[in-house]
């Protein structure tokens, strides 16, 4: 079975191989013809023999002119004036937002939770009442406390009139002066039994007011954590609820420790370093506040330092536990030149950019990039400020290429420069960093196939001249 398959193989090689090359067709003259393959080969003859391509082919210029024609033009181009300006030194970090202060309230004393005085999600002031513990035995304790300070009252004042009397009478000596010492004692006995009774008054008195529990902050409820008629102690992990303060609130985050020296070299002797507060969603700033607080030690396991910024938050658009896009301004850079940044492109030997001439041609500039964002880019060495640059349209330029300035349509303007580049792309791909430049391509490649269906059915004879 094996043998029989290998010569089947070895017969349709043959064939295809002779329907290829016309000097094994004419030594083996007993294969019989395939009329695909002999179309082929046919068209093949043709082209070479300088025939029109009837297949529907590419057809090609007289002299070769390869896959596009008019290599020889200008290249369209978008360009970009060098400028001067200020440019912001920033550390972009994920952050999380959390309350200035959270406080779990709590009871301090047993019993009977007879009263909620506040509504889940409620703004509380510091000192609002909150709950109320059934006071029944507390006021019992105090009361009994007053009224043993009023007995130990009443017994001090007769025992100093005591004194008094005896007093006299040991100076008269009809009283023995032991009697007058002792009855002294008793008086500051007595004394010493109201101020112990002042003191349970004391306690008695504040534990009567932790019946009644308050907000200690300022801040936000949470959702309660018990209801009404439940019985609650002091030693209560729950609570009865949580009160985060969010005016102002805060937002931790980690930075490299690399930076940790700029950032305390900015902070120092100046105002606090400006924090702005987006929303991973829309990257728009919704809040914008100050750095507070640098940790006092770097985390050896990652190598970043904590750090703690705070926000007015007027307006409640963060919320603790929230994570957002946090960028601290260390510094600004002065007065430095600035390209857009699909300017910057990037070789063998570094970074480069196109500078377009007055002659209409472009010169290869090497350049030193310092700061780069999505946006611009610093240009520390190789531009100075006017220089116009290419920003759209690499493909074909090289040092000295001519190239012809286009102007952005309306449209473009408006979408921003990714778009714009789509507007100047004619039937060019490009490799440049811009994403138009991949829809252009596209544009190209359909429009190209539908020249070429139009050329091929141009160039197809009449049915006659085939036969």
């Amino acid at each position: 079975m094996k043998k029989v398959v290998w010569l089947v193989l070895v017969l349709v090689a043959a064939f295809v191989a002779a329907e290829r090359i016309p000097a094994l067709r004419a030594k083996l003259p007993w294969l019989p013809n395939v009329p695909g393959l002999t179309n082929v080969a046919d068209t093949g003859q043709n082209q070479a023999a300088g025939a029109p391509d009837t297949t529907g082919g590419r057809r090609r210029g007289a002299g070769g002119g390869g896959r596009r024609g008019g290599g020889d033009g200008p290249t369209p181009v978008l360009v970009a004036a060098a400028q001067t300006a200020d440019v912001p030194v920033t550390a972009d970090v994920l952050g999380t937002v959390q309350a200035t202060n959270n406080v779990t309230v709590r009871s301090q004393v047993d019993g009977k939770l007879i009263e909620l005085d506040f509504q889940d999600g409620q703004d509380v002031t510091k000192g609002d009442v909150l709950a109320r513990i059934d006071p029944a035995p507390f006021q019992a304790t105090y009361d009994q406390a007053v009224a043993k300070k009023a007995q130990d009252e009443a017994n001090l004042a007769n025992s100093q009139a005591d004194l008094i009397r005896y007093t006299k009478l040991a100076a008269t000596q009809y009283g023995s002066a032991q009697q007058a010492d002792t009855q002294k004692a008793q008086v500051a006995q007595n004394k010493a039994l109201i101020q112990q009774d002042q003191a349970a008054i004391d306690s008695a008195k504040t534990t009567l007011d932790y019946a009644t529990i308050r907000a200690p902050i300022t801040g936000r409820t949470g959702i309660r954590l018990i209801d009404a008629g439940n019985v609650v102690h002091a030693s209560d992990a729950t609570g009865i609820v949580t009160i985060a303060e969010v005016r102002p609130i805060a937002a931790i985050f980690n930075l490299p420790q690399q930076l940790l020296g700029q950032i305390n070299a900015a902070q120092a002797g100046g105002p606090p370093l400006k924090l702005e507060a987006s929303s991973p969603d829309s990257h728009e700033v919704i809040e914008t506040g100050t750095l507070q607080v640098i940790d006092n030690s770097v985390d050896q396991t990652t190598g970043t330092v904590k750090l703690k910024g705070s926000f007015p938050n007027s307006d409640l658009q963060l919320w603790p536990g929230q994570f957002v896009n946090l960028r601290l301004t260390i510094s600004v850079e002065r007065n430095v030149v600035v390209v857009p940044t699909p300017a910057i492109q990037r070789g063998p030997d570094g970074p480069f950019v196109f500078i377009v001439q007055p002659d209409a041609t472009v010169h290869l500039q090497k350049v030193k990039v310092g700061r780069q964002t999505e946006d611009r880019s610093v240009i520390a060495e190789g531009l100075k400020p006017g220089d116009s640059v290419v920003t759209t349209g690499f493909t074909r330029l090289t040092d000295g290429a001519k190239v012809a300035v286009s102007k952005p349509t309306a449209d473009a303007e408006t979408k921003g420069p990714a778009d714009a580049g789509q507007a100047v792309q004619p039937a060019e791909p490009n490799t440049g960093t811009d994403s138009g430049n991949r829809k252009a391509r596209h544009l190209h490649r359909s429009n190209s196939a539908q020249a070429e269906g139009s050329a091929g059915t141009q160039a197809k004879p009449a049915p006659a001249a085939q036969d």
